[in-house]
């Protein structure tokens, strides 16, 4: 079975005939999902049992953005509900050993209502350091604004990610945080020097480089590459991903439908490839743009293959667990950090 360099999205709740058809030629490494496909447990867990079906792979992965805050795509009523992650960072500050028992709670209990569901990976932690003339589309869902703050922190959620039986995602490598525009709607230009990048913006990819996944930033560095965005640099992805950060994992593309990328989807596939990304993601679900990505995209295998290996090896059963009485605890927590806001 020829598995390809991609991830995919879908259209709704349930996948369409033709996007089973589409899964099961095309062979999307995983599948991510969004608000629009997330209704009930059940519902989502016949969701991902019907794409594991069509691709015949039990163990194909599928992907969630459950960050907490604005980016949650599972929501209260269905699902329990999760601060963004600079209520954590505020936590920390004042006290950093509770931030941190805090952290590690939110990556545990949110992989139990992952793993419950078929869900292996969450694109979390997000290890991008912000400044404050920065975008908002990064904002309160920054760790926090220093560096070591967010690379503990970071740690601690990904490590309750995994005592959970999911995979974390660290993103945006090598660092957003200083974007003052949104790269869903434009393309940010960072003009730092590379100095000030690496001591500040890179310094929590550093320190979590071990772990087995990072999506990249859709943001052009202008000390590094001044003509292309991370996502689609090779000097990026090769100087400063690999070498000078260290991460030797499964690098995969922010999605590939924002605005901050030029060329048709075809392109845009092959580009991001040949700059060096191991996968290449897709979210919105629209089938014409699904096959010019899969149409565009390589054979899962050499070294991108064997990083792939290497992230299901990562995975784990989830360590046993009270999530009542964990749940319990981290609101309690979270309440001395002013979550959820009292009226």
């Amino acid at each position: 079975m020829t598995v390809k360099a991609f991830i995919s999205g879908c259209e709704g709740l349930r996948l369409l005939p033709e996007e089973l058809a589409f899964f099961e030629e095309q062979q999307p490494w995983g599948l991510i999902l969004f608000k629009r496909n997330c209704e009930t447990p059940d519902q989502v867990r016949a969701l991902t049992a019907a794409f594991r079906a069509a691709v015949g792979r039990a163990d194909a992965p599928v992907l969630i953005d459950q960050e907490g805050g604005r980016v949650r795509r599972l929501q209260p009523p269905a699902w329990p509900d999760y601060p963004a992650g600079g209520r954590i960072g505020m936590l920390a500050g004042a006290d950093p050993d509770r931030g941190i028992r805090a952290a590690w709670l939110h990556g545990r209990l949110v992989a139990s209502d992952l793993i419950q569901i078929g869900i292996t990976i969450d694109c979390l932690p997000l290890l991008d350091v912000i400044t404050p003339d920065a975008s908002d589309a990064i904002g309160d869902r920054s760790l926090g604004g220093d560096p070591g703050t967010v690379a503990i922190l970071g740690r601690a959620m990904a490590d309750g990610l995994a005592a959970g039986g999911v995979c974390p995602v660290i993103k945006h490598i090598p660092g957003q945080g200083r974007a003052r525009s949104d790269s869903h709607f434009g393309l940010p230009v960072v003009e730092a020097g590379l100095d000030e990048l690496a001591e500040h913006d890179f310094a929590p990819f550093v320190a979590l480089a071990d772990l087995p996944a990072a999506m990249t930033s859709h943001v052009v560095y202008s000390a590094i590459d001044p003509d292309r965005p991370a996502t689609t640099s090779a000097v990026v992805i090769r100087d400063i991903i690999r070498e000078r950060i260290g991460f030797d994992g499964l690098l995969m593309s922010d999605d590939i439908s924002m605005k901050a990328l030029s060329g048709d989807y075809g392109e845009r596939t092959a580009t991001i490839h040949d700059a060096g990304c191991d996968l290449v993601l897709h979210c919105n679900g629209r089938i014409e743009e699904m096959r010019a990505v899969a149409d565009a995209a390589p054979r899962l295998a050499g070294i991108s293959g064997e990083r792939a290996s290497r992230l299901f090896e990562y995975l784990r059963p989830p360590r046993p667990f009270d999530a009542v009485a964990g749940r319990e605890e981290y609101l309690g927590l979270m309440a001395d950090a002013g979550w959820p806001a009292r009226v």
